[in-house]
């Protein structure tokens, strides 16, 4: 007999690029009164044009984690990463989050986040810790990402235009059973 899959403490926010996976991190997070730490990404758009990504902890620390006119290396497609800032800001608050025991945020586990060995390693010991995690993860196919992906306390949900509103329903009743949160009042 197949033992049960343990209840979930990992939410997983997945889907193709701009769908809208971190805005839908931001509009959870704004429903939970919950400790928490981590950190989310933005772009970086000049007329339209994407340029590259900040990256801000959840304390309110803020960097420049790619542009295109960053030299790299790692480059990943058009973008230098500076990986002094993902591990001294995103690594670093990711691993205080985990200390603390708090609902841990991580926008997101894609290529640039991989290209930092730190990065991973702190993922990792994030997924044995048992603290509950809030994470956005690239949709293609990656070693890292699918490891997080096929972890047995994950429940991914797969974000779409079209269903928006129903995954930000559904990761809010998640994530506040995972946390034993209460919601907010108005």
């Amino acid at each position: 007999m197949a033992s049960p899959r343990p209840a979930p403490r990992l939410l997983l926010l997945t889907g193709a690029p701009g769908v809208g996976k971190t805005t839908l991190l931001r509009r959870v997070l704004a429903t939970l009164s919950v400790p928490r730490g981590g950190f989310l990404t933005a772009e970086i758009r000049e007329g339209g044009a994407r340029l590259g990504f900040t990256l801000e902890t959840l304390d309110g620390r803020k960097g420049v984690l790619a542009h295109r006119r960053l030299p790299g290396p790692p480059r990943v497609g058009a973008y230098g990463v500076d990986l002094a800032v993902l591990e001294g800001l995103g690594t670093a608050a990711l691993e205080a989050a985990v200390a603390a025991g708090s609902l841990t945020v991580i926008d997101e586990i894609g290529k640039m986040e991989c290209a930092s060995p730190r990065f991973v390693a702190a993922l990792e010991a994030a997924l044995t810790a048992g603290v509950p995690l809030l994470v956005t993860v690239m949709l293609s196919p990656h070693p890292v990402a699918d490891r997080v992906k096929a972890h047995p306390a994950a429940r991914c949900l797969t974000v779409t235009r079209a269903n928006r509103d129903a995954c930000l329903a559904e990761a809010t009743t998640l994530l506040r059973e995972i946390t034993g949160d209460r919601p907010l009042s108005s």
